[in-house]
């Protein structure tokens, strides 16, 4: 792969049950952040277009993949993963390492990791809880969806200045 292609982003409908709105809305800001990174090279989607920031595009592809595994396949389903991108001596490792892994290899494990929060919220209740250490307090899955379109929403706005300075493309 040398570029990402243009996924489809379907918008989130105007009104609805919680069970249909909070999904749509996250799967519309997942698919935004690839429509930010579509046609670009590895070397644009490695550059760090707003000094001193360490953002790139590829870099956020990678935290999402990381944010999205840690919140649903970690926190959520309580499963013992393999981790994305942690580096013991870099907790920005996904943002700092950007030589580690192919752009094909991000690319399908960031569609992998929302795929697999997918199926892992599919069929639970938004009241169901679950414990998370770092928090110190029960979170629901409800929360956990506002709080990933909460991240995507400002990672999101992070990719339209850093897009606009890579190539001047602009747009929602």
């Amino acid at each position: 792969m040398e570029t990402i292609g243009t996924p489809e982003r379907i918008r989130p409908p105007d009104h609805g049950d919680e069970n249909t709105v909070l999904p749509a809305w996250l799967d519309y800001y997942r698919a935004t952040l690839l429509v930010k990174c579509a046609g670009l090279t590895l070397e644009q989607l490695g550059r760090r277009a707003v000094a001193p920031s360490s953002l790139s595009l590829l870099g956020m592809l990678r935290h999402m993949t990381r944010v999205e595994q840690l919140w649903f396949d970690v926190r959520f389903a309580g499963h013992d993963v393999t981790r994305y991108y942690v580096d013991p001596n870099d907790l920005d490792a996904e943002f700092n390492d950007l030589d580690s892994a192919p752009l094909d290899d991000v690319v399908n494990g960031y569609r992998g990791a929302c795929a697999r929060s997918r199926e892992l919220a599919a069929g639970h209740s938004l009241d169901e809880r679950v414990k998370t250490i770092e928090h110190h307090a029960d979170v629901d899955l409800r929360c956990i969806y506002i709080h990933m379109i909460e991240e995507y929403a400002r990672h999101c706005g992070h990719a339209d200045l850093l897009r606009e300075c890579i190539d001047g493309a602009t747009g929602d």
